[in-house]
């Protein structure tokens, strides 16, 4: 506990440094870092392959192995996101409102740090620059406690974020990493209620599950994917095949990957041949209901946990629907409110989809796979928000700030 306490206080004192910080001085910062990282590639590769190491000899399987990779091109990647931030509005400061009351005060709404940042996350090396540059650009300190899956990888990232944050004439303490991985020190991070203003948790399930049933801090839900593509009876073919192998194959480990096929009745029997052959090309293991097995008779018969898991692997749950509402039901029943998608060219059937299906990020004909602050234009994010409160969806730079009320006033005093 001495450990957090120690980074608890730093990030503290830091963190009033940040909050004054000028964008400009920051930008320049954020620019510094993306070319520190492309140049330590060869140092963070190294660390990487430490991890990756261990993770094999550990039995992890190939889809999770892939969350943890780390390349040439993935740095090249993490840098350019590190630019997008440095490039995007800064919100730190902006009033959003102002107006005057009956007693001539003129009030304003002015957005703040919310000040020091705790995150807990697993196995995503990219994820400590992610938090890092996005809890900077909006003022804010971070602590950030990694999985022992990815420690070295963790580790040089950190090193190289606060050298290079030293450089530009930043506390490097505007980044810290807990370098004890244990279960304890993960439960006292989630007390950390006197150094700690917000606690956000990335990762499996199990993760955000023990973070928000044990946390003392207040917490930022990100979401599990258990992610669903319902394709309806006026959808077109090929589209639908399309969306449903990328959303499931292109990177099967990750949040916004679909886990669940809903099809409609009238085409699944034309469409599911040429689906599934599509998909057991990609190497997805099917599992389906009685009806797609009466329909392509060697899939693994579907359970009832299927509908519930979200795989992150190459394996798609299908289940045959009579119609739109139906899968709905089935979408807000079993879904983690994540991402859902509809393919059809009937446009009040997508509005109906659009309307009723409970989920952050809800796509008419389009991958699940968007869902991500990168392609929705916010630079790198911090995560994916399931919860309906402060923040919801991708959270970039505005989902890290708070709020306060400025007052300008001329003596006014109340009556």
């Amino acid at each position: 506990m001495t450990e957090l306490i120690l980074k608890g206080k730093q990030a503290k004192a830091t963190a009033l440094i940040l909050a004054q910080a000028k964008t400009k001085a920051k930008n320049e910062a954020l620019q510094s870092l993306a070319v520190s990282l492309v140049a330590n590639t060869a140092t963070i590769l190294a660390a990487n392959e430490k991890d990756l190491a261990a993770a094999s000899d550990n039995g992890i399987r190939d889809a999770m192995l892939d969350r943890l990779r780390l390349t040439p091109e993935r740095i090249v990647d993490i840098a350019e996101g590190v630019k997008q931030v440095a490039a995007l509005a800064d919100p730190i400061g902006e009033v959003m409102h102002m107006w005057k009351n009956e007693a001539e005060l003129t009030i304003g709404k002015q957005r703040v740090p919310l000040g020091v940042i705790g995150i807990i996350y697993e196995s995503r090396p990219n994820v400590t620059v992610d938090a890092a540059v996005l809890c900077f650009k909006t003022g804010n300190a971070t602590i950030l406690r990694g999985g022992s899956e990815a420690f070295h990888s963790n580790l040089a990232l950190v090193r190289v974020i606060r050298d290079s944050l030293a450089s530009s004439g930043f506390p490097a303490d505007a980044v810290q990493i807990v370098e004890d991985t244990s279960r304890d020190t993960a439960q006292q991070l989630m007390k950390l209620n006197a150094y700690l203003d917000v606690l956000i948790p990335r990762g499996s399930a199990r993760l955000i599950q023990a973070v928000l049933e044990n946390a003392t801090v207040p917490v930022i839900e990100t979401g599990t994917g258990n992610c669903h593509v319902y394709i309806d009876s006026a959808a077109q073919q090929e589209m639908a095949t399309k969306i449903i192998v990328n959303a499931k194959a292109s990177r099967p480990s990750v949040c916004n990957a679909a886990e669940t096929l809903l099809i409609h009745e009238a085409v699944a029997r034309d469409f599911l041949p040429t689906i599934v052959s599509r998909l057991r090309a990609e190497n997805v293991e099917i599992r389906g209901d009685e009806a797609v097995a009466s329909i392509i008779s060697d899939v693994i018969p579907a359970t009832e946990l299927d509908w519930e898991t979200e795989y992150a692997d190459y394996i798609l749950a299908i289940k045959v629907v009579p119609n739109v509402d139906a899968a709905i039901a089935h979408i807000n029943k079993y879904g983690t409110k994540h991402s859902e998608a509809i393919v059809t060219d009937n446009y009040f059937t997508s509005q109906k989809f659009l309307q009723q299906v409970d989920a952050a990020a809800v796509y008419v004909n389009a991958s699940t796979r968007f869902t991500d602050g990168f392609e929705f234009g916010f630079g790198a994010e911090i995560g994916i928000s399931t919860q309906k409160l402060h923040a919801r969806g991708p959270m970039g730079l505005n989902e890290l700030t708070s709020t306060k009320y400025i007052i300008y006033g001329e003596g006014q005093i109340r009556e």
